[in-house]
């Protein structure tokens, strides 16, 4: 099955370790990053979607990270 998370964070480079975190346990890109300013918080916010190609069914109550 092919699963699907968004990862987001603040645009600092903890965010980028995040993404670069998931890539290397085999999570894909999936589209274009996402970049706003939080008005409210007064901070850029950074999202990247990923995808991932796993055995087995999907279940709602699979946690996604720990994949």
């Amino acid at each position: 099955m092919k699963i699907y998370r968004f990862l987001s964070g603040d645009d600092t480079s903890a965010f980028c370790h995040k993404v670069t975190e998931a890539l290397n346990k085999g999570w894909e890109l999936y589209g274009q990053p996402t970049y706003a300013f939080d008005a409210a918080n007064g901070v850029m916010r950074c999202g990247q979607a990923v995808t991932k190609e796993v055995e087995g069914e999907y279940d709602p109550d699979l946690r996604l990270g720990t994949l």
